[in-house]
């Protein structure tokens, strides 16, 4: 079966790259090798209830009525409305390390007037950094990598007020160890900061259930429990495309969302002396918890509270099991929902270490998960009103969940820490999309799929 365009992953970036080229007339298959669509943000279900998977929230949201940011500009590219995603925008969420607070909603004048009250001292270098960050073209697939910590660290001259302002965008969307490159920090504290962040009402399964309707209704083909085994390549393309099944499939251009170093195990010329391009290491442990009451009836009003037991933030894979030092608490119930959320519920998401979960034999790894959610309670309810008397049901996703249902190597839920902005490979017609390209978070993500469907199929044709 030959393609115009195959895609590699139903993730976000998968789809979206899926439904651009479909509109525009273009024979594209999808291939999944879960039975869910979703990738990194999916959902499942357990004990009668469905969860989502990665989701805390979508960065980037904007009100209806404003064109010029990524959310509207991402509608327009996929022929979608607002009303699609019915997005509900957070309440209010906190930045809190010892003795410091910032508060943020999706009004940036709220943060701006928060970050002067607690560093009165930095007011003016931090609106120093502002007009930097405004003046930065992160859209540029050429730029050379710069480090965001020496960017930040030379006009904002506190830094715990710099470790503050990386946390969250760390937290988010980040691969690299205690870093960030600058354009991937621009994005993030523009789609946190300046933008806001919200949450479809009925989880991530309506955003999905939009992308594979649209995908379908535009004559897109998507192949669910489909793996890919390998790419076959000669004169330097991609010559076909080998499933586990032993079908083998051609198309004149491929798009891969699995990951860099992931995409080059695939090929069936493979050499790890030739392509061995650093994998990500930073992975995580989300405890999902199951309340019997609304979170504000326990005390608990923030909508996402990131908080850091010490002046400064280290953001790196932890030495043991899973770091509680640092934290992101979320709870869903605590967006402007015009319906109340039919049960209460609080995601905690802790840096955690592939490699010692990998080596756990089953009944370790199940004590350790345990041991791991008792010690991560105990240190969150130090910052909030202790809950724990009203949880009614308990899952914990590890770093060897995220490796097993996603293939990301070590379980790093952001990649690589060296994107590929471009989208290009060695191979004249194999093209990185999603996360190991470069425009984190969920919208992101999914104009990712949109730019290297654009530039790589649709420009060219």
């Amino acid at each position: 079966m030959h393609y115009d365009a195959l895609i590699i992953g139903a993730g976000m970036s998968g789809l979206a790259a899926g439904i651009r080229l479909a509109y525009y007339d273009k024979r594209v298959c999808i291939v999944e090798k879960h039975y869910r669509v979703g990738g990194l943000n999916s959902f499942y279900s357990i004990g009668g209830r469905d969860f989502d998977v990665g989701l805390h929230a979508m960065t980037n949201y904007v009100p209806e009525g404003v064109r010029l940011s990524p959310l509207p500009k991402l509608l327009r590219q996929l022929k979608l409305k607002a009303e699609d995603f019915d997005l509900c925008p957070q309440r209010v969420s906190v930045i809190q390390f010892p003795g410091r607070t910032i508060r943020f909603n999706n009004d940036f004048d709220f943060f701006l007037q928060e970050v002067v009250a607690s560093f009165p001292g930095q007011a003016d270098n931090f609106r120093r950094l502002l007009k930097i960050i405004s003046e930065y073209d992160e859209l540029n697939l050429n730029a050379e990598p710069v480090s965001a910590r020496e960017v930040v660290s030379s006009v904002v001259s506190d830094p715990v007020l710099s470790d503050m302002i990386f946390c969250p965008l760390m937290f988010y969307g980040n691969a690299q160890e205690n870093d960030m490159e600058f354009g991937q920090f621009v994005i993030m504290f523009k789609s946190v900061f300046c933008q806001g962040l919200a949450r479809p009402h009925a989880g991530i399964r309506q955003v999905l259930d939009v992308l594979v309707k649209k995908y379908e209704g535009c004559g897109g083909e998507l192949r669910m429990r489909c793996t890919v085994t390998g790419l076959k390549c000669v004169n330097g393309r991609v010559e076909s495309i080998l499933l586990e099944s032993g079908e083998v499939l051609t198309a004149d251009v491929i798009l891969s969302s699995a990951g860099y170093a992931e995409t080059m195990r695939l090929l069936t010329d493979y050499n790890s002396s030739r392509f061995n391009p650093p994998v990500g290491q930073l992975s995580f442990m989300e405890c999902i918890l199951v309340l019997n009451k609304e979170p504000a009836e326990a005390g608990y009003t923030t909508t996402i509270f990131f908080y850091n037991d010490s002046d400064r933030f280290d953001y790196r894979k932890p030495d043991g099991l899973v770091d509680t030092s640092s934290c992101v608490v979320c709870c869903p119930n605590n967006f402007q929902f015009e319906d109340p959320l039919p049960e209460g519920m609080i995601r905690i998401t802790n840096l955690a270490n592939f490699d010692l979960w990998d080596r756990l034999d089953e009944e370790e790894y199940k004590a350790q998960k345990a041991a791991c959610l008792a010690a991560t309670l105990k240190e969150v309810v130090r910052f909030m009103p202790d809950f724990r008397d009203s949880i009614v049901f308990t899952d914990v996703l590890t770093p060897k969940t995220i490796h097993r249902f996603t293939g990301h190597i070590n379980g790093a839920v952001y990649g690589t820490p060296h994107k590929t902005k471009t989208g290009r490979t060695h191979l004249d017609n194999l093209f990185i999309c999603g996360t190991d390209q470069g425009f984190p978070g969920i919208v992101g993500a999914m104009l990712s799929g949109i730019s290297m469907a654009n530039l790589h199929v649709l420009q060219k044709t």
